[in-house]
C-alpha cells in the first residue's frame, strides 16, 4: 500500500501548493487520474484529498473554475465504491455541496447537483439527510427551472430519497407535482424519464398525491393521458414499466376506476408483456410485482390478467431459467441472474397470490400449472425470507378454495411445511401462515387430523398471547374452526391448552375482532348436548362470569347477540341448564333482552327461553312456573302480537309449550 500511496502522494500535495494557478491544474489532473480507476480513488481517500478538496470547495477565494473541478473529482471519488461514499460521508460532503447550490454561477450549480445525485442514489446514504433542513427543499424546486441538467438530476434525487408517507407529504407541500408535470414532455428524454420516476415514487400507496395528478395537465393534456402515451410499445421498457407503475399506483388509490380503459386495455396487458421470458430479469420481476399489487383486490382485473397472453403458463418460467437463452451470451448477465433468481421466484408467488385471491377457475388454472404444489412447499423452506413470506401469500390465497383444500392440499401435504414455518418466523410471515392454517382448519379439510397431531393447539393458544393484533385474531380463528363440529377430546384439549385466565384476557380484549372470534370458539365448543353438559361441569362458573361481563358490558349489537347464542346453547344442556335457571342475574338479563329495542337480540334471548321451557324435557314444569313468576309469559303474549314474523312464531311456539 505505501508504494501505491506514494505514487499517489504528489496529486494531493499539489492541492496545498500557494499557486493558485497550479492548484487548479492539480485538480485537473486528479481528475483525469480517477476516471474509471477505483484503486486511484481509495488510495486519494486514504491520503486525505477529501477535507481539502472540500476546503477548496467552500473557499470564497477559490475561482468558480477551481470550485467547480473539485465538485466533479468528489462526484468522480462518489462514484467508485460504497466505501468511498462512506469516507465522503464522515467528511460532511452534504451540507458542503447544499451550500454551494447558492453559487450565482450554473456551471458550479450543476457539478455539486451531479456530485450530490451521485451520493443520495448510493445505499449507504442516510435520505433524511436532504430533508435537514427545511430551505434545501424549496431552494432545489426553484433550481428545477435553471437547465436540462438540474432538472435531471433533482429528479434523480427526489425520487431516491422519498421513502414512505412522510417524504412524500414534503416534497408534495413544496409543489413538487407543479413542478415537476411540465418536465414529463421536455426535449431530453433522460429528463422526461427521471420526471416519471419521481411520480411513480410520489404517488406510490398515496391517495392525496394520486388524486391531484389525475386532474394535472401539460399544454392541455391530462396526465393520465401522457402516462398512457408513455406506456406505448414502441417506447423503452423502463419508460414503459415506470408509467405503468404510476398509473398503477393511481388506480389502487381510486384515482382511476379499475374498468378505465387506460387500465384494462393499456396498463394491464403493458404488466403482462414485461413478464415474457424475454424481457430481463429485472424487469420481469418488476413487472410481475406491479401487476400482483395493480389486481390484487379486483376480481375482474384478476381474470382478465389470467387470460391475456397465458400469463399463468408464463409465471411457470419464472422458477425454471433466470436468463432467456439467447441473453447467455452475456457471462456476466448470466452470473448476475443465478444471483437473483429467488427474486423471480418471489414476484410470481405474489402474482399467483393476487391472481388466485377471488376466482376459484383461475385457482383450479394455477394449481394444475407443472408441479405448482412442490414449487410452493419448496418456497416455504427457502433461505430468502422474501420468497418465504410469498409462498405462504401464494398458499394463502389458493387455500381459500374448499376443492384445492380436499384435494390437492391433500395429495401434498401441506400442512407439514406450514407448521414448520409457523415454529419460529417473524411475525409477518406469521400473520399470513396462521390464515392459511385458520382455512386448513376447517371442518370439510381432511388436513385437519394430521394437524391436530402435529401439537397445533399449543401453537395456537400461544398465538393468542402475541403483541400483535392479527396473530391473536388468527390464533382464536383457527381455535374457532378447529372446535366447530369437533369431538370432545379436541374440546377439551384447546380449553385446557387456553386456561381460563387466557380465555378471560381474550374476552376482555380491546379489538372487537378477537372479542367476536372467542365468544364464536366458545359458541362451538359448548354444541351438541354431551359436550355442553361435560363442558359446563368443568367450567361452568367461570363461563358464566364471562357471559354476565359481557352483557353488562358496552358492547356492540353483534357482540350482545353471539354472547345469548351462547346462553341458548348452555340451556340446550340436560345439566347444564341448571347454572341459568339457578342464576337470577342472568334470568333478569334475558329477561330484559326479550324487550330490547333491537329484534336480533330479542330473537336471542327467546332462543334461551324456549331451550330452558321444552316440555318433553325432565324439570320443564318447575322452569316454566319460575318463569311464568317473572313475568316472561306476560312478555311472550306481548311478542305474539310483534309485527316481526320472526318474533310472533317464536312466541307463539313457546306460548305452546305453557298450554301443552
Amino acid at each position: 500500500l505505501q508504494e501505491v500511496t506514494a505514487s499517489s502522494r504528489h496529486y494531493v500535495d499539489r492541492l496545498f501548493d500557494l499557486d493558485p494557478q497550479k492548484v487548479l491544474q492539480g485538480v485537473i489532473d486528479m481528475k483525469n487520474a480517477v476516471i474509471g480507476n477505483n484503486k486511484q480513488k481509495a488510495n486519494l481517500i486514504v491520503l486525505g484529498a477529501v477535507p481539502r478538496l472540500l476546503y477548496l470547495l467552500q473557499q470564497e477565494t477559490s475561482s468558480t473554475e477551481l470550485r467547480t473541478e473539485c465538485a466533479v473529482v468528489l462526484g468522480s471519488l462518489a462514484m467508485g465504491t460504497e466505501n468511498n461514499v462512506k469516507s465522503l460521508l464522515d467528511c460532511h460532503i452534504i451540507p458542503a455541496l447544499l451550500q454551494g447550490l447558492l453559487s450565482p454561477d450554473l456551471k458550479f450549480i450543476e457539478a455539486c447537483l451531479r456530485c450530490l445525485r451521485t451520493i443520495f442514489i448510493s445505499p449507504v446514504t442516510p435520505e433524511d439527510l436532504l430533508y435537514t433542513d427545511a430551505t434545501v427543499i424549496s431552494h432545489l424546486m426553484a433550481l428545477l427551472s435553471r437547465s436540462r441538467y438540474t432538472q435531471e438530476y433533482i429528479c434523480q434525487i427526489f425520487s431516491h430519497c422519498c421513502k414512505g408517507p412522510d417524504h412524500q407529504t414534503i416534497l408534495f407541500n413544496h409543489g413538487a407535482v407543479q413542478n415537476i408535470a411540465h418536465l414529463l414532455v421536455s426535449t431530453s428524454y433522460k429528463v422526461r424519464m427521471q420526471a416519471l420516476k419521481c411520480f411513480s415514487v410520489l404517488a406510490f400507496e398515496n391517495p392525496q398525491v394520486s388524486m391531484t395528478l389525475v386532474n394535472v395537465s401539460v399544454d392541455g393534456e391530462l396526465l393520465p393521458q401522457i402516462f398512457v402515451k408513455m406506456l406505448q410499445r414502441d417506447k423503452p421498457i423502463e419508460m414503459q414499466l415506470t408509467s405503468a407503475k404510476c398509473l398503477t399506483s393511481m388506480c389502487r388509490a381510486g384515482a382511476i376506476r379499475t374498468d378505465d380503459p387506460c387500465i384494462v386495455l393499456k396498463t394491464l396487458p403493458c404488466l403482462v408483456r414485461m413478464c415474457s421470458k424475454d424481457r430481463l430479469l429485472e424487469e420481469r420481476v418488476e413487472g410481475a410485482e406491479t401487476l400482483a399489487y395493480l389486481i390484487e383486490t379486483d376480481v375482474e382485473l384478476q381474470r382478465m390478467a389470467s387470460i391475456t397472453d397465458h400469463l399463468i403458463v408464463m409465471l411457470a418460467d419464472y422458477f425454471k431459467y433466470p436468463s432467456s437463452v439467447s441473453a447467455i451470451t452475456d457471462i456476466k448477465r448470466l452470473d448476475h441472474d443465478l444471483k437473483h433468481a429467488h427474486e423471480l421466484r418471489q414476484a410470481a408467488f405474489k402474482l399467483y397470490a393476487s391472481l388466485g385471491a377471488n376466482d376459484e377457475d383461475i385457482r383450479k388454472k394455477i394449481i394444475e400449472t407443472e408441479n405448482m404444489m412442490d414449487r410452493i412447499v419448496n418456497g416455504l423452506s427457502e433461505s430468502s425470507i422474501k420468497v418465504r413470506l410469498a409462498a405462504v401469500r401464494c398458499l394463502h390465497s389458493l387455500s381459500r378454495s374448499v376443492q384445492q383444500l380436499r384435494t390437492s392440499f391433500q395429495d401434498h401435504a401441506v400442512w407439514k411445511p406450514l407448521m414448520k414455518v409457523l415454529q419460529n418466523a417473524p411475525n409477518e410471515i406469521l400473520v399470513v401462515a396462521s390464515s392459511t392454517l385458520c382455512n386448513l382448519l376447517l371442518e370439510f379439510s381432511p388436513s385437519k387430523e394430521p394437524i391436530l397431531e402435529s401439537g397445533a393447539i399449543e401453537l395456537l393458544c400461544s398465538l393468542t398471547q402475541s403483541e400483535n393484533l392479527a396473530l391473536r385474531v388468527n390464533g382464536i380463528w383457527a381455535l374457532m374452526n378447529m372446535a366447530f363440529q369437533a369431538e370432545q377430546k379436541i374440546k377439551s384439549d384447546i380449553l385446557r391448552g387456553l386456561s381460563t385466565e387466557q380465555l378471560f384476557q381474550l374476552l376482555s380484549d380491546s379489538d372487537v375482532n378477537v372479542l367476536m372470534k372467542t365468544l364464536g370458539l366458545l359458541r362451538n365448543l359448548l354444541s351438541t348436548r354431551p359436550h355442553i353438559d361435560h363442558i359446563m361441569s368443568t367450567h361452568g362458573k367461570q363461563i358464566m362470569q364471562a357471559v354476565t361481563l359481557i352483557l353488562e358490558g358496552e358492547h356492540n349489537i353483534e357482540v350482545k347477540e353471539q354472547t345469548l347464542c351462547i346462553l341458548a346453547n348452555i340451556a340446550d344442556g340436560t345439566t347444564a341448564k341448571e347454572l341459568i335457571m339457578t342464576n337470577d342475574d342472568i334470568l333478569q338479563k334475558i329477561k330484559y333482552y326479550m324487550s330490547h329495542s333491537n329484534a336480533k337480540l330479542q330473537l336471542a334471548a327467546m332462543f334461551c327461553i324456549s331451550n330452558l321451557i321444552w316440555n318433553e324435557e325432565e324439570g320443564s314444569q318447575e322452569r316454566q312456573d319460575k318463569l311464568r313468576d317473572m313475568g316472561i309469559v306476560d312478555i311472550l303474549h306481548k311478542l305474539s302480537q310483534s309485527s316481526d314474523p320472526n318474533l310472533c312464531d317464536k312466541a307463539k311456539t313457546a306460548l305452546q309449550q305453557y298450554l301443552a
